[in-house]
């Protein structure tokens, strides 16, 4: 027998009809996606110079960033372009998939799930600024100024991509903390009182972890690990709030 999902209309839905759902979704999404592309991509020599900017700033007077491959000059920017549309596009991808599940979950999920999904795309895009504005500048400058003595200063630009994305990747995800500490709490896995009776190996565990995705120095680690802690008290004040809150309803039917 097909599975079945039973809309707000009293209404059965089957696999077939789920997959068709499904595959409508995804394609507007994709569609949404593709649209940001095309407005970004006669800007895309112009949105890799602001990329680039921070590190510019730092490079030694005459020095200047190269390109290795043939292509890059062209496959850099294009690839930046493609990564901003999927990251601008992001809210219209999360309410896609959101309109998928969301007829299958209860009530109160929803009222949880809702602002929780708000807050981790926000999060994210909070990660990648301060990423660009706070943390570029200092590791730029701690790089250049360590570089060997007669050792030109000239980063391709294909890896300078690769590299800025692996940072604002991080700290994209590392500012999801509040997010994930209030999941746990809603699924009754921790309490707020354990978590906060462990914030001393969360402060240590930030460290070790900005130690392996920032350079060498103490500045650099502070400023991922720092806010990553200061999130995560975020998350345990808000878990006090919200969890208890949202337990108290009763609600067991799933809505649309």
């Amino acid at each position: 027998m097909a599975e079945t999902r039973e809309t707000d209309s009293g209404t059965e839905l089957t696999l077939i009809d789920h997959l068709v759902e499904l595959r409508s979704r995804l394609i507007k999404a994709a569609v949404s996606v593709l649209a940001i592309l095309l407005i970004l991509v006669p800007f895309a020599r112009t949105l890799y110079g602001w990329l680039a900017e921070p590190l510019i700033r730092q490079l030694p007077e005459g020095a200047s960033m190269v390109a290795i491959d043939v292509a890059s000059p062209f496959l850099a920017p294009f690839k930046l372009a493609l990564i901003l549309a999927f990251l601008l596009g992001m809210p219209a991808v999360i309410y896609q998939l959101w309109a998928f599940v969301a007829p299958g979950l209860y009530r109160h999920e929803q009222r949880l799930a809702r602002p929780m999904l708000a807050a981790a795309t926000g999060l994210f895009y909070a990660g990648c600024l301060f990423a660009y504005f706070v943390v570029f500048p200092v590791i730029f400058g701690f790089f250049t100024a360590m570089a060997p003595e007669g050792v030109a200063v000239m980063t391709d630009i294909n890896r300078y991509l690769d590299f800025v994305l692996m940072i604002f990747l991080a700290f994209g995800l590392a500012f999801q903390v509040p997010i994930v500490t209030i999941v746990l709490v809603a699924l009754g896995l921790v309490t707020p009182a354990g978590l906060a009776a462990k914030r001393g190996y969360v402060l240590i565990g930030a460290f070790a972890v900005a130690m392996m995705i920032t350079p060498p120095d103490i500045i650099s680690q502070t400023l991922l690990a720092l806010p990553v802690w200061g999130l995560y008290e975020l998350g345990i004040f808000l878990s006090r709030w919200v969890v208890p809150r949202d337990r108290e309803g009763n609600d067991t039917d799933p809505q649309a």
